[in-house]
């Protein structure tokens, strides 16, 4: 019998919880991976996949990455996440919502969702009737809240520029070609912020329409997903789906640093060490994309401000340098050395 105790991706994780409600086409995961730091907090996908068991293994590898990402970020919160699955049309009904919000009530605050990749600012206000335990909900102008989105996007330009500084020896992206992978609401942050400082951006997405508008709006270059992998540039920056850095893709890039803001990058734990053994500075991808759960965590706490979650985010830097500095005295992969860090902060070193 399989179980998911059985799979590579279960990690000691504290619950999981299958919901199904055929009337409205309602099917979901949320996984607990860490409770030790507090509330698991990681947000809510809404995708369609192809087989169940490959969302399976993206809320068991999600929810692990957020207990990672918290603790690495110093918040007080553990690590959680939801998988909604999709049809292929991705139709989001009103009764799903309020189906995935009694689903997360029914944990009494020991997840807390928000929204991720096919979820919106709008479907957390659905979700928010049917529960308490949710964040990126819209605010006044001034107060902390709303789409993480922008917040995941200026820690990632940081992590990029700490990137550069430790590899290149700049201290800009000014005249840097930047490849990006993605269209989405974090890259096109990205690729604003990298494009205000003077970099040249190569843009790919699935959604050629997305792909287009914003390269016209940094007045980059659209180039076909199959080639963004294997461009030629300074920086490669994933900004879409994870598990993208295999052993054929990381043989075949042509960057020196590897620095964006989509989760689980590295398809197995042995894929740091083959990107590290080609000389090619990576950022873990918990600790450069923690600017959303930054903010996220700010809004749920009520513990501080918009300065605090600035100052939170313009920490990711120093924290991506420890990494480097522990990676480079002591030949580990910084993937390697990250995970080693999370893990102690989390109670399983």
């Amino acid at each position: 019998m399989s179980t998911p105790w059985d799979l590579s991706d279960f990690d000691a994780h504290e619950q999981l919880t299958f919901f199904t409600d055929d009337a409205i086409g309602f099917k979901a995961i949320i996984a607990v991976h860490s409770t030790h730091l507090g509330p698991a907090a990681g947000g809510a996908r809404f995708w369609h996949y192809a087989e169940d068991d490959f969302a399976l293994t993206d809320a068991l590898r999600l929810s692990r990455g957020m207990s990672y990402k918290n603790a690495m970020a110093g918040l007080p919160l553990g690590g959680g996440k939801s998988v909604v699955l999709a049809n292929k049309e991705r139709t989001k009904s009103a009764e799903l919502l309020a189906a995935f919000g009694k689903a997360v009530d029914s944990h009494g605050g020991r997840y807390v969702t928000a929204e991720d990749v096919g979820m919106s600012v709008t479907d957390m206000i659905e979700v928010s009737r049917q529960t308490k335990y949710v964040a990126g909900l819209p605010v006044a102008e001034g107060q902390v809240g709303g789409d993480p989105g922008p917040h995941t996007a200026l820690g990632v330009f940081l992590g990029i520029k700490a990137a550069v500084k430790r590899k290149l020896g700049k201290d800009n992206v000014n005249g840097l070609h930047i490849a990006l992978q993605g269209a989405g609401s974090v890259a096109g942050g990205v690729a604003r912020h990298v494009a205000a400082e003077g970099a040249r951006l190569s843009i790919a997405d699935v959604d050629a329409a997305r792909a287009h508008e914003l390269a016209k709006m940094v007045e980059g270059t659209v180039v076909d997903p199959s080639e963004i992998m294997t461009l030629e540039a300074d920086v490669l920056s994933p900004c879409a789906l994870g598990a993208i850095l295999t052993e054929q893709s990381i043989a075949a890039l042509n960057v020196p640093i590897v620095a964006g803001g989509a989760n689980n990058q590295l398809a197995t734990p042995q894929d740091g060490s083959r990107i590290h053994g080609r000389g090619i500075l990576y950022a873990p991808d918990y600790v450069i994309n923690a600017g959303g759960i930054i903010n996220v965590s700010t809004e749920y706490l009520a513990d501080g401000g918009p300065e605090l979650v600035r100052s939170r985010i313009e920490a990711i830097p120093g924290r991506l340098d420890e990494i480097w500095s522990e990676s480079e005295s002591s030949g580990r992969d910084p993937a390697a050395v990250a995970d080693a860090m999370a893990q102690r902060l989390i109670g399983r070193g």
